[in-house]
């Protein structure tokens, strides 16, 4: 093959209620993600971070209200997102303390914006724009 770069496209299958769950690696480890359209950026909660060396004890730190209540977010930098065969570098992040977002993080904006999303039916197909 001459050149020619493939990658698997990520197929996602939506839930009876239309949500989209997948699993992603945050600098090369897995977890389990929501799609958000309405998050900007990706979100993790601290547990998550620490697992991914992502050191955000310096990071500019807001509140940040959730479903649960109020808690302490931080702005991030994260290295590396992985999605299927897509690898996103320097993607906006927040680290979430406390247990806001349960078992799973928000696969936002700051990722999803650099992907063409086509939905059939309850399937949508990711695929990397820049």
């Amino acid at each position: 093959m001459t050149g020619v770069q493939t990658c698997a496209l990520p197929i996602l299958a939506g839930d009876s209620r239309g949500h989209y769950f997948t699993t992603a690696q945050v600098n090369g480890v897995s977890m389990q993600f929501i799609v958000d359209t309405g998050a900007s950026a990706v979100t993790i909660s601290a547990d998550n971070a620490r697992r991914a060396r992502i050191d955000y004890s310096n990071a500019p730190k807001g509140l940040m209200q959730t479903a649960n209540g109020v808690v302490a977010a931080y702005r991030v930098k994260i290295n590396t997102v992985t999605l299927g065969g897509i690898t996103l570098n320097q993607i906006d992040g927040i680290v979430m303390e406390g247990n806001a977002l349960g078992a799973h993080g928000l696969l936002g904006m700051s990722f999803l914006s650099r992907m063409d999303m086509k939905r059939e039916g309850d399937l949508m197909t990711l695929t990397k724009r820049f």
